[in-house]
């Protein structure tokens, strides 16, 4: 499966550790619209879990996540 995303936003948190990459994904997704999407770029291990979480747990969508090396990538869908 080799789907891209438009992403309206994006966020580099390559290099920050917890809580830096939740704390900015939730500033960066309260700036942009409901169905616009953000993407993320993380390489703290612990984003993974969290940002996951963070997701189901404010009922965002995550609409495609992958991970290469150490590099991971949320794309995360806006949705209240």
């Amino acid at each position: 499966m080799n789907s891209a995303f438009n992403a309206d936003a994006e966020l580099d948190c390559v290099g920050l550790y917890c809580p830096m990459p939740i704390a900015m994904t939730k500033e960066e997704i309260d700036k942009i619209k409901i169905g616009q999407v953000l993407k993320i770029e993380a390489d703290d291990p612990a984003a993974e879990e969290d940002i996951k979480r963070w997701a189901k747990r404010t009922g965002h969508e995550i609409l495609k996540f992958e991970k290469k090396g150490t590099i991971m990538t949320f794309y995360i869908k806006k949705t209240k």
